[in-house]
Order: C-alpha cells, then structure tokens, then sequence
C-alpha cells in the first residue's frame, strides 16, 4: 500500500468481505414492494400514496384482507412504497373486521401496569368486546393498555357503542396513535395466521 492510503490493507479487507456477505445484500422482501408497471404506473402511485390512502385488496373465500401502502423515505432519501399490515375483514350478512376471540379474558392496564376492571374477550383493529369486572355501568369512554404475552403494550382508547345481549360492552377503537394502531394490525395479523394457518401458507 501506499504510505498516504487512508485505509490499511486488513480494513480493505473487511469492507470487500462485507460487500461480498450475501445475507447483507439481500433485501428485506417482508418490507418492500417492487412495483412493476412502467414508469407512469410507478409516478401515479407514488403521488397517490403521499396524498392519499392507497389499498391493495385481497380476497380469500369468506375473508378479505386490505394492505395500506406507505410511501417511506430511506437513508439515502430515496422513497419506497411499503405495505403495512392488513386491516382483516370477514364476510357474512354484512362484511365486518375479523375478530380475534382470546382464549382467556384478558385484562387492560393503566399506563404504570396496574389492571383496570375492564376485561377483553374479543378483539379487531376496530373495537373490542369488554367484560366489567366491577359493579356499574361500562364507562362510555376508556383508555388503557392492551398488553398481549410476547409483545409490548398496546395504548387503547374506545367509546361505547352497545351491551350486548351476553353483557359485554362493545368499544369502537380510535385511531389516536398510528403506531399503536399499526402494532394491532400487526398482532390481529399475527393471531389471524395461528387460527387460519392455509391461508398464509
């Protein structure tokens, strides 16, 4: 090497290695999408994911699933389109969110861990059924934490829409906190694959 090289020659070594790692050069398929379609195809949706809300729609028997497409912008500010976790709907007399039903009631928490007399028995990215573990009527409006084993707490906020004939209380969620509502679709997702696993085969 040259005395005036500004790197030695075992840290040339390191960087050609790392250029040459096939497991670093492999995109991360989960986060991105490769839109195929002509450059125009390409302008028009890019314009519309950053005005508006883009949806790729998928139908699977009685159950369909709409992905939201984001418009990201990368280290070297160069803008990707990203499809977010699926809002996840079933169809019957009339199309609805797919509800999760938990396996056991779980409790909401305040913000410091403490559990709250509120009970989840069923759970969708747009409302939740509530059990009241206290005398009195349901609050018409809650905030509280969702906090499902092997992820972080979820913040809920919901307000009354009914008592059901099994007298629960059914909350329509809010949308208060994007991130949140992304990390519920992620978790419906998650759950949706455990209770249908042919369909994300």
């Amino acid at each position: 090497m040259q005395p005036d090289s500004l790197l030695t020659q075992a840290e040339l070594d390191f960087i050609q290695s790392m250029q040459h790692n096939p497991r670093l050069n492999v995109r991360d398929s989960t986060r991105s999408l490769l839109v195929n379609g002509g450059i125009h195809v390409q302008d028009l949706l890019t314009r519309l994911a950053a005005h508006e809300q883009v949806t790729i729609q998928a139908q699977f028997k009685n159950q369909q699933m709409n992905f939201p497409l984001h418009l990201v912008e990368d280290e070297f500010h160069a803008l990707h389109l990203e499809l977010g976790a699926p809002s996840i709907y079933e169809e019957g007399p009339r199309i609805r969110p797919w509800r999760l039903t938990l396996p056991e009631p779980a409790p909401l928490e305040t913000e410091k861990g403490a559990l709250t007399a509120l009970w989840a028995h069923e759970i969708s990215f747009k409302g939740v059924l509530l059990e009241q573990r206290k005398s009195g009527k349901f609050p018409k409006q809650f905030a509280a934490w969702f906090n499902p084993a092997g992820i972080a707490p979820i913040s809920m906020r919901g307000r009354l829409e009914r008592v059901t004939e099994k007298g629960l209380g059914a909350y329509r969620l809010s949308q208060h906190n994007k991130e949140d509502s992304e990390r519920l679709r992620q978790y419906i997702l998650q759950q949706h694959q455990r209770v249908h696993p042919a369909l994300h085969r």
